[in-house]
């Protein structure tokens, strides 16, 4: 092959060390082929059959990951990847799992898969140092894999925790402009009031009855009852001079009932009640708005102490005690706008006599976020999600279970396989059930699935007894 010399491929890392024949041999049974910068070297889904041997420039490779090329490693000749790539000798690999597209200039030689054998037979050690390659690899993919997985979980548990916050920010700015409203009308109303000659006196009397209604727990009326008490209360103001509805909505909420009307009416006189209805309606509303815009922030305040607690942001990455419980409420409330959006039904049996289990707890609450994602998105609206925990003296197990379809039996034992998904392109979830695997095993626990129709249950089983990692001593 004149485009290739002896010397020109003992540059390649991985070839350096082979003797001029052996050399010549892969020159002699291999293709030879130049990619311009961009040009695809493996495409996506077609037969993975040639090792290649890089010459010059360098090959970067992007996953396919539920339809989207995601950038994984770049193929260059050095150390890590040793100037090789594709099929290597002894891989399982049947076709290309992503796309491989040429950096700058490149020249490579494309041994077939047909020759492996004789090349094993020359030359063993070579065959054992390409299988380090393909070993190295593998474990640079699992790494960028589990940290793509991370980032597009998080992006995902973003997404819902920004839609969660939402709701309670908005209400707080509606709130806002609302109260502000308010004050300045209690302005305009304390000054009818004042001019109207009320007494000191029936101004103590006036806050005495709101603070009183204002503390009351009310029974909630239905709503076709609630109308036709407003309804009455709207007639009896009207008959009293006042037409202002919004007063007939806010004291039938807060229980005034007529009778109570009636005696203020009769102890201030018609000029002064006049005067004092619209005052204590618009007084009641202010604290009203007030109660909601602290009910908003503490909404906020729990959202952000569940970010914090379920992503471990105030402890260091070892080993350490957790309470599940809390943990696991903490993933369904950041998950609270998946759960309402499709109805869910959320049913917990926990066991109160659970111990704290030690978990690496950023990784465990993964393992929680991933399984409940699973679990609302293969079922329809109006599911049931049912979250158990028992234990032994030995064992903490968590049961996560959906009313789903379930997951098909033929396919059931590959669901912990990397980068197998039941779901259509685009739908993956975060942290794939591999990784859910891993980090469970880390945990030297156990997960176990069981499926029919109707009834999903994925189980996780911890020890209770797992003791921190030990670390070497110097010296």
């Amino acid at each position: 092959m004149a485009q290739v010399t002896i010397d020109e491929l003992r540059n390649n890392i991985a070839v350096s060390e082979l003797p001029d024949e052996h050399l010549q041999w892969l020159i002699d049974h291999s293709v030879y082929e130049e990619y311009e910068d961009g040009d695809i070297i493996g495409k996506f889904g077609s037969p993975s059959e040639v090792m290649w041997i890089n010459l010059e420039g360098k090959v970067s490779f992007y996953m396919n990951v539920n339809g989207r090329q995601v950038y994984y490693i770049t193929f260059e000749n050095n150390d890590i990847t040793g100037g090789v790539g594709g099929l290597l000798p002894y891989s399982r690999m049947k076709t290309y799992p992503g796309t491989s597209y040429a950096l700058g200039k490149v020249r490579l030689l494309r041994l077939h898969k047909d020759h492996f054998h004789e090349l094993e037979s020359l030359n063993p050690s070579f065959i054992q140092k390409l299988i380090g390659y393909m070993t190295e690899r593998a474990k640079i993919f699992a790494t960028t894999k589990l940290q793509h997985e991370k980032v597009d979980a998080l992006g995902k548990l973003a997404a819902g925790i920004a839609h969660e916050l939402n709701n309670p920010s908005s209400a707080i700015k509606g709130i806002a402009a609302d109260l502000t409203e308010r004050l300045n009308r209690n302005y305009e109303l304390t000054e009818e009031l004042i001019g109207s000659g009320i007494e000191r006196e029936d101004i103590r009397l006036i806050r005495t009855m709101v603070k009183e209604k204002s503390g009351e727990v009310n029974p909630r009326l239905s709503t076709s009852k609630r109308m036709m008490y407003e309804d009455e209360l709207d007639d009896w103001l009207i008959d009293k001079g006042l037409n202002k509805r919004e007063i007939a909505e806010t004291f039938a909420e807060y229980g005034f009932k007529i009778e109570e009307l009636e005696s203020l009416h009769a102890k201030l006189g018609k000029e002064h009640f006049l005067h004092v209805l619209p005052w204590i309606e618009n007084l009641i509303s202010s604290e009203k708005v007030i109660s909601d815009m602290d009910h908003a922030a503490g909404r906020i305040s729990d959202l952000v102490g569940a970010i914090k607690s379920h992503v471990h942001m105030d402890r260091t990455n070892e080993l350490q005690l957790t309470d599940v419980h809390k943990d696991l409420e903490n993933t369904l409330t950041l998950m609270g706008f998946k759960l309402r959006e499709k109805n869910i039904e959320v049913v917990k049996h926990f066991n109160c006599d659970m111990p704290q289990v030690p978990a690496y707890v950023g990784e465990l609450n993964q393992v929680w976020t991933n399984l409940i994602d699973n679990a609302v998105f293969a079922m329809d609206k109006n599911g049931t999600l049912t979250v158990e925990t028992t234990c032994d003296d030995k064992t903490a197990t968590v049961c996560i279970s959906d009313s789903g379809a379930g997951i098909p039996a033929e396919i059931l034992s590959r669901i912990f396989d990397p980068f197998f998904t039941t779901k259509k392109t685009g739908e993956g979830t975060g942290i794939g059930l591999d990784i859910v695997n891993r980090i469970v095993k880390r945990h030297e626990g156990e997960i176990k699935v069981k499926s029919s129709p109707g009834h999903t249950e994925f189980k996780v089983i911890l020890p209770l007894q797992k003791k921190p990692e030990s670390k070497t001593n110097a010296g």
